[in-house]
C-alpha cells in the first residue's frame, strides 16, 4: 500500500466512525439514542482504528494539523505534507459519502436541517467566531502536544492507537462542547463538501461561512503544537514559536475584547 493510500483508507475509516455515530444519534428513527459521551467515545474509537489500519504504512497521521504539527519538529518531511494532506481530504470526503449511504432511508424523515449538517460538519453551540477559532485552536494544541507525549513514551506494541484514542475522548469531553472539536481540517472540509455535493433530502445550506474556523484553527494550534514542544520540551525555540506565541496573544486579546464587548452590551439591554 501507497502511503497516499494509507492516509485515504485511515481517514475514511476515522469518518465513517465518527460521522456514523453522529448520524445514529441526529437522525430520526434510528436504534440509536445518542448523547455527547457516546459521540466522544465513538470519534476516539474511530481514530484508534484508523491508526490500527494504517499506522505501519503512514504513520496514520489522518489529520492535516497533525501532520503539519510533526513536519514542525522535524518529525515528518515537509516534501510530503501536500500529499498526505490531499489524501486526507479525499478520505474524509469518501468516509462522508459512505455514512450518507449506510444511512440512506433516514435522510427524509429528519426535519432539522442543522442536524442533518452537523453529521458532516461542525458547528458553534454560540456563534462567535474568534472565541471558536480560540476553541479549534487549543483542542489542536492539546492533540498535537499529545500525541508527541505519547510519541516520546515507551508502550507495549500495539497499544499507541488505544491511548491516542483515548486522548480524543478526552479532549471531546473537556474541550469539544464549543465547537464541535474538529480539531482536523480534512475531518470538517472534506465532509462539508460531501454535504454541499449530495442529493441530501431537505439539507440546509453548508454554512460556508463558518468552515474557515474548523481549518484554519486547526492549523495554527497543530503547528505551534509542535513548535512550543520542541522550545520547551526540547528546548530548542526558534523565531517562528515566538512569532505564533504573539500571533495567539493578539488572538486572545481579540477574543476577550468581543466577548466583553457583548457582555457590555447585554447588559445595557437588559437594564
Amino acid at each position: 500500500m501507497t502511503e497516499f493510500m494509507g492516509e485515504l483508507i485511515g481517514t475514511m475509516i476515522l469518518i465513517i466512525l465518527g460521522g456514523g455515530v453522529i448520524a445514529g444519534a441526529n437522525l430520526n428513527a434510528t436504534k440509536a439514542e445518542g448523547n455527547w459521551v457516546l459521540i466522544t467515545i465513538a470519534w476516539g474509537l474511530g481514530v484508534a482504528m484508523g491508526v490500527y489500519a494504517v499506522g505501519d504504512v503512514t504513520g496514520a497521521h489522518i489529520n492535516p494539523a497533525v501532520t503539519l504539527g510533526l513536519a514542525t519538529v522535524g518529525d515528518f518531511a515537509w516534501a510530503k505534507v501536500p500529499m498526505y494532506i490531499l489524501a486526507q481530504l479525499i478520505g474524509a470526503f469518501i468516509g462522508a459519502v459512505i455514512v450518507f449511504f449506510h444511512y440512506l432511508p433516514h435522510w427524509a424523515g429528519t426535519e432539522d436541517d442543522m442536524a442533518k449538517l452537523s453529521i458532516f460538519a461542525t458547528d458553534p453551540a454560540i456563534d462567535s467566531p474568534v472565541s471558536n477559532l480560540v476553541s479549534e485552536i487549543i483542542g489542536t494544541f492539546v492533540l498535537v502536544m499529545g500525541i508527541l507525549f505519547i510519541g516520546a513514551t515507551e508502550f507495549t506494541d500495539g497499544l499507541n492507537p488505544i491511548i491516542v484514542g483515548l486522548l480524543i475522548v478526552a479532549i471531546g469531553m473537556s474541550l469539544g462542547s464549543t465547537t464541535g472539536y474538529a480539531i482536523n481540517p480534512a475531518r470538517d472540509l472534506g465532509p462539508r463538501i460531501a454535504h454541499a455535493l449530495l442529493p441530501i433530502p431537505g439539507k440546509g445550506h453548508s454554512n460556508w461561512g463558518y468552515s474557515w474556523v474548523p481549518v484554519l484553527g486547526p492549523v495554527i494550534g497543530g503547528v505551534y503544537g509542535g513548535l512550543f514542544y520542541q522550545a520547551i520540551f526540547e528546548a530548542t525555540p526558534n523565531i517562528w514559536f515566538w512569532v505564533m506565541s504573539v500571533v495567539l496573544v493578539l488572538i486572545l486579546g481579540t477574543s476577550l475584547k468581543v466577548e466583553l464587548k457583548k457582555a457590555q452590551q447585554g447588559k445595557q439591554r437588559t437594564a
